[in-house]
Formats: structure tokens, sequence, C-alpha cells
């Protein structure tokens, strides 16, 4: 995947688009600026979400604040996890665990994180709920 441009490129992208004559089209200015043509309308869309212009859902500064929140969520379930799994990571993994992991769940920390952080697989833990 290539690199996200840089902000402040976006920024002097838009104001030009922005700024266009009439009859110049968007096209040719992403092809000027070497972006790909459906890269434009996105982040005109955006700016105008975050300039007030159009209503949006959120702006990019609110999508940042609320990924750093589901970060922190994920943090804190991984370290429970670890919290309260070591004392059985000491016994072989397998069908001991699994009974930790149907309690993580019950407390709403997602089965992949648990397994994830416990290094169990998936797989047998699903065949082991069906027995």
């Amino acid at each position: 995947m290539p690199k996200p441009y840089p902000q402040e490129f976006r920024d002097d992208v838009v104001n030009v688009a922005r700024r266009r004559e009439p009859g110049q089209a968007i096209k040719q200015i992403a092809a000027d600026f070497g972006i790909a043509e459906s890269c434009l309308p996105n982040w005109m869309r955006a700016a105008d979400v975050d300039d007030g212009l159009n209503p949006g859902t959120t702006t990019t500064a609110e999508n940042a604040e609320l990924h750093e929140a589901k970060r922190i969520r994920l943090l804190e379930q991984e370290n429970e996890v670890l919290r309260r799994g070591i004392p059985v990571a000491g016994e072989p993994a397998g069908s001991m665990m699994y009974p930790l992991v149907r309690e993580f769940a019950a407390d709403g920390i997602p089965v992949a994180v648990t397994c994830r952080v416990l290094k169990l697989p998936r797989q047998p833990k699903w065949r082991w709920l069906a027995s």
C-alpha cells in the first residue's frame, strides 16, 4: 500500500480545486498534481466537513480521537487478559484455557484478542465449544 499523501499536500490540492476556474475539471487538477482522480473528490468532501461547510458524521480530528480511544480500549483488554490469564498461562494450552476464553468473552473481551494474547489458536476453541 502506498504511503498516504501529507496533509499539507492534500490541503494545497483542495485549495487549488476550490479556486478552479469555471469549466476546469477536477480530473485535470488531479492529473496536474499526479494523484488518482478518485482521491480529489474524497479529499474535498473531507475538507468540507472539517471546515464546517457540509454536515458530516465526524471530522478528521474526531476520527483520530475515536481511533485513539479504540486503541486504548484494545490495550486495556489485552492488559486484562494478561493480568487474569497469567496464573493459567503456565498450564498447557488446550481445553484448560478455553473456559478462561469463555469467561473473558462474557466480560466483553473479544475471543480474537484473548486468543492472540494467550497465543492460543482460535479454531480449536470453536470446536471445543461445539462439543
